[in-house]
């Protein structure tokens, strides 16, 4: 009885071919897994792109503002008849009826009392505050004629920059036909242009679209940051070291790592609840300030910071230890000589990136009742306040199509704000990480 015998060089054959097969599928699993990534990662580019493009778009407009040029006679017999030059008294002043007569005299045609307050319309309502403030600076100007560049109101400033068609039926839009005729007689005097909207920055909050400006949302923001980092980076430093070089390895700091590792990832919106409960309600601190706005912040940012600190502790090497406890230095001096300066690179990078996400917050900054209208600039952390994530939801809940730009444009200073802090984080850890 014969036996069919294998040839080995065939088995070899084989076995080359399968080995082949099988890597060129490997390889092929490869390069899918590969394409998958990138293309992950175009289509994030790409709707970012989208959304930044959508945002650059509603929101470049709102740094120039339409303003009229007023030519107004500062008659001494109105502002100011006991020629006593006092301010309380030149404050109090018809201020508003001078702008109206100024108005009046540039387009004498207009007599009818509708017509009359469509024309008072095209200018804004906060003409007249700039126009007392100008002669407030300097009283030695009652008397003369002076020449006044003053805001547009807002329907007019949509007009000019195009938002508003005037090909469309006047009941269809905001402005009427009589007001497009006066700004086309103004723009052909050269009386009206378009100029940098320094208002905007320089401005708290207004009613008016016009007049509205971030500059008190941006100190609400500067002093609840300082009071956050305050609060925050101490205590996250104090617990990140004990935690990582002096707590004993037991059940309870496993549970205290477990639930700061839990806190960081607890919804903002339950910390605004706590700060209402516990500061607002029960220690009966100021409503709407930077300063419980602050700690309601730093409590949501510790965890961070609290987890970055170890992290950087955790990345010096042991023989940093060794070395200084061999020269007879105390567990103290170890780490406050030589291990903690070594991984403040990188708490602070932590800290940076914390402060980021606590400067884009909102929800927790509503529950503390600062989202209420706040036009002037606060003075302090104790002043009502609001903050720019807070300015921007505010605006965008506004119906006036200024305020659409408005709020892009605040979205854009935020952003700025946000990659420039994130920027820092990169280069600190770029310039000063040690590899070990």
């Amino acid at each position: 009885m014969t036996e069919a015998v294998s040839d080995p060089g065939m088995q070899q054959v084989r076995g080359a071919d399968k080995t082949a097969r099988h890597l060129r599928k490997r390889q092929a699993s490869e390069r899918r897994f590969r394409a998958y990534g990138l293309f992950a990662v175009a289509m994030a580019v790409f709707f970012l792109a989208m959304l930044f493009v959508s945002i650059v778009s509603k929101g470049y407009s709102a740094f120039l503002q339409t303003e009229i040029q007023l030519q107004v006679d500062l008659d001494a017999t109105k502002l100011d008849p006991n020629g006593s030059r006092n301010l309380n008294d030149l404050a109090r002043a018809d201020w508003g009826g001078l702008v109206k007569e100024t108005l009046r005299g540039m387009f004498p045609e207009v007599t009818n009392r509708r017509d009359k307050r469509a024309l008072y319309k095209i200018v804004s309502t906060g003409a007249a505050f700039e126009l007392r403030e100008m002669v407030l600076a300097d009283p030695d100007l009652i008397g003369q004629r002076v020449t006044i560049w003053v805001p547009a109101a807002d329907d007019v400033d949509m007009f000019t920059k195009g938002f508003i068609d005037r090909d469309v039926d006047e009941s269809q839009r905001r402005i009427s036909d009589k007001q497009i005729a006066w700004i086309d007689q103004l723009a052909a005097a050269g009386a009206i242009e378009r100029h940098f909207n320094t208002r905007f920055f320089a401005d708290g909050d207004s009613r008016e679209p016009e007049l509205a400006g971030i500059w008190g949302a941006v100190v609400g923001s500067f002093y609840t940051l300082v009071i956050t980092l305050l609060l925050a980076f101490p205590v996250g430093v104090m617990a990140s070291v004990y935690l990582e070089e002096f707590a004993p390895k037991n059940r309870w700091t496993e549970i205290i790592e477990v639930n700061i590792n839990n806190l960081a990832a607890v919804p903002s919106i339950v910390y605004g609840l706590l700060g209402l409960a516990v500061f607002l309600n029960f220690f009966g601190l100021p409503r709407s300030a930077p300063l419980v706005g602050g700690m309601v912040l730093a409590l949501m940012t510790l965890p961070t910071i609290i987890i970055a600190g170890r992290a950087a502790l955790k990345a010096v090497p042991p023989s940093i230890r060794e070395a200084a406890l061999g020269m007879g230095a105390s567990r103290v001096q170890v780490v406050t000589h030589h291990v903690l300066p070594l991984a403040m690179p990188g708490i602070l990078t932590g800290t940076i990136i914390g402060m980021a996400q606590a400067l884009g917050e909102t929800a927790p900054l509503l529950m503390i009742g600062m989202v209420a209208f706040i036009a002037d600039i606060p003075g302090g952390p104790t002043d009502a306040a609001t903050v720019l994530p807070v300015q921007i939801f505010l605006w965008a809940d506004s119906p006036e199509r200024a305020f659409v730009e408005r709020t892009s444009a605040a979205i854009l200073v935020l952003l700025a704000f946000l990659i420039t802090m994130n920027l820092l984080a990169v280069v600190l850890r770029k310039r000063f990480e040690r590899r070990w």
